[in-house]
């Protein structure tokens, strides 16, 4: 592994995530009527991408934006230009990454020309207002303006092409309703709702949300760890894994994920209840065992679309040994034109023969050779076993690897520590697939306690 490259500067990323923090903030005071800073951030997005096939639509759509006159054509033009320039820095990173690791990559396959257009009316209306919120502005919006996507979303959610889209409006009306009025805030989340309000944007074109192409998956898969993402209202478990065909092809790297929606009094190990009748992979990842795929659907990103039908649990695997013997061949998948976004990237990595430190901000950090690596302990979940403490005592770490405010770090999933003189493997997944943990026990008494509650209420309301 090449850890020199950790800190090492990559050419050009600064160059283009300047040029989109120029169009963000553009964005703060809104395009109706644009002020010289503000044209300026548009001037330097139209240079950005100057010399690719997009400086002509872009050029135009910055001086019409500029002048207060930008169409919905042309605010689709920026958007783009935008969604290009992450795209780049993206791209760049993942080349590091994969400089880092040493691991090939996969091929990307064009996509099938065929254009699923559901719902061109519903989409049109989502451009629409979405054009309007970027000529407010936010610190422009307003209870009357955000609720315009309400009527949207409903449209959108009964047609289950259009899930997408309409889970993407409905959260980011609900971000943007919860800091109304716009004109009041203390502090804007420029770069997040740029982001949300870009992809939105661009989702809304004919073909952007087509049906990804899917391929069949037949072999053992090999969990390595499980990403929990957990917000107020929803949960979200991504089970990372290497997939060894059946034909005995190269392994490649592969992502499961289920979601649930949730109360936001059910927390910790209590969100497995919702996720876990939901898919089988999440007991064998906790369990640390196989499983033999048969048939199963993937896409050409290495998504699989999970059928537990297709599905049964294997033998006992460590998922370290499977790291140390397998990890550093597998093939990384690529990932789709509309998701590269530096956000996106979580690269599965292995750690061993690291210093543990500490930066005084009580930030930990893993020096190896001499390079310190950053390591992000707040994106562990309480959902498990795992904590800070335990991998500030690790010596091997199975972890993602990602891109945050403008560094490398790592995203813990599994460390081997020390526990009374015996080495252990602490997952942060451990508790997927139930536990007989003292802590966890309690965590999801609790969580059973807090749904029956709920459900009783709501049985209560639909009597009434």
């Amino acid at each position: 592994m090449r850890t020199d490259l950790f800190t090492d500067p990559v050419d050009g990323l600064d160059e283009a995530l300047s040029a989109v923090d120029a169009f963000d903030r553009a964005l703060v005071s809104g395009l109706l009527r644009p002020q010289p800073d503000q044209a300026a951030g548009l001037a330097a997005l139209a240079a950005a991408v100057a010399g690719t096939p997009l400086a002509a639509p872009v050029a135009e759509a910055a001086d019409k934006a500029a002048a207060g006159a930008a169409g919905e054509d042309h605010l689709m033009a920026l958007a783009a230009a935008r969604t290009a320039l992450m795209g780049s820095v993206h791209d760049a990173l993942t080349e590091r990454a994969a400089d880092i690791t040493g691991r090939p990559r996969a091929e990307r396959n064009t996509p099938d020309a065929t254009v699923d257009e559901p719902g061109a009316n519903v989409l049109a209306a989502a451009r629409a207002w979405l054009c309007d919120l970027a000529r407010a502005g936010w610190q422009g919006i307003d209870h009357d303006l955000v609720a315009g996507a309400a009527p949207v979303v409903s449209a959108m959610l009964p047609d289950l092409r259009l899930r997408r889209q309409a889970t993407l409006l409905d959260g980011f009306a609900a971000e943007l309703a919860a800091s109304c009025p716009g004109a009041t805030l203390d502090r804007v989340p420029v770069r997040r709702w740029a982001d949300l309000w870009t992809r939105a944007l661009l989702l809304t074109l004919p073909g952007a949300a087509r049906t990804p192409d899917l391929s069949t998956a037949t072999g053992r898969l090999l969990p390595l760890g499980v990403d929990v993402q957990e917000h107020a209202t929803a949960v979200q478990a991504q089970v990372h894994a290497v997939f060894e065909p059946a034909d005995g092809t190269e392994p490649r790297l592969v992502r499961a994920a289920v979601s649930a929606p949730k109360p936001d009094t059910v927390v910790g190990a209590g969100l497995w209840q919702l996720l876990r009748p939901r898919m089988s992979l999440l007991a064998a990842a906790g369990e640390c065992r196989t499983m033999e795929l048969n048939g199963m659907p993937v896409t050409d990103e290495g998504d699989l679309v999970w059928d537990d039908e297709r599905a049964r649990t294997g033998e006992p695997v460590d998922p370290f040994g499977t790291a140390r013997v397998i990890l550093s061949t597998a093939i990384d998948p690529v990932t789709a034109p509309l998701d590269r976004h530096p956000a996106r990237i979580a690269v599965p990595v292995l750690l061993e023969g690291y210093t543990v430190g500490d930066e005084g901000d009580g930030r930990l950090t893993f020096a190896l050779a001499g390079h310190r690596l950053a390591v992000d302990t707040d994106r562990i979940p309480a959902a498990g076993p795992l904590t800070p403490e335990v991998v500030a005592a690790s010596g091997a770490c199975l972890g993602l690897l990602r891109w945050d405010a403008g560094e490398f770090v790592l995203q813990p999933l599994a460390v081997e520590t020390t526990v009374r003189k015996k080495a252990v493997a602490v997952h942060a997944g451990a508790w997927a697939g139930g536990t007989t943990d003292k802590a966890g026990v309690r965590a999801e008494k609790a969580a059973t306690d807090s749904v029956a509650v709920l459900r009783e209420r709501a049985g209560k309301l639909l009597r009434a």
